[in-house]
């Protein structure tokens, strides 16, 4: 009888321990589910993460390809632009250099050419001095005709220089000028009115439109 009490207690202790390490089992399972949940969760979130940071990535990758596309484009527009300016730039060259080379041309025309329509001009009245000259030596020609002659030359040749721009400054009655004249000698003024009045030219002066080419020399009261 006690041996079966024994027999059963032991079976019972067994049964316990069996049902203890049953139960110890399922919560170990129970706990190794939990942590490959908890592991999947986790893979999960970093596989989120990773997408995230790809499609980030992704997302600056293409804003810069577009960025380096639109600079690119920028460069070559400013290539286009600099090769036009350029382009530009030589033909303005080209043409103002040919300007500046016929300029400088007809410059040097008018210098080496400009005595010429005034030497035109006067070579008629050198054929007259010359015709009077031959008549006077031919003939005892009267004064008087000479003078006329002479006259009519000198006149001829006044006219000549007055279209080309030449006129002669003026002097009678007039006082004196540092603009136009030259004084070359004094005489004291019979009067304070008279001071400054020329009474004598020695040498005509005369101007070429409004410049001075030659200055009146002249005799005044001081």
């Amino acid at each position: 009888m006690e041996e079966e009490k024994e027999n059963q207690n032991i079976e019972n202790h067994t049964t316990d321990e069996i049902q203890e390490e049953q139960v110890a089992a399922s919560s170990e399972k129970e706990s190794v589910k939990e942590a490959e949940n908890l592991s999947a969760i986790d893979d999960s979130d970093k596989n989120s993460e990773k997408d995230s940071k790809k499609r980030n990535f992704l997302g600056r990758k293409d804003k810069l390809e577009k960025k380096i596309e639109e600079m690119q484009a920028a460069i070559l527009k400013m290539t286009e632009e600099k090769a036009e300016l350029q382009d530009k730039y030589l033909r303005l060259y080209s043409e103002f250099d040919n300007y500046r080379k016929r300029t400088t041309k007809e410059k040097l025309d008018v210098i080496k050419n400009a005595s010429e329509s005034l030497i035109t001009s006067v070579l008629p009245i050198i054929d007259d001095m010359e015709r009077a000259m031959q008549y006077n030596q031919k003939a005892e020609a009267e004064l008087s005709v000479v003078v006329e002659g002479e006259s009519l030359i000198f006149q001829k040749l006044m006219n000549i220089l007055k279209q080309k721009g030449v006129t002669l400054i003026e002097t009678e009655n007039a006082h004196f000028n540092t603009d136009f004249h030259e004084a070359v000698s004094i005489v004291p003024a019979p009067s304070e009115a008279e001071k400054g009045k020329i009474i004598d030219v020695v040498e005509k002066g005369y101007m070429l439109n409004d410049k001075v080419i030659r200055f009146a020399k002249v005799v005044i009261y001081q």
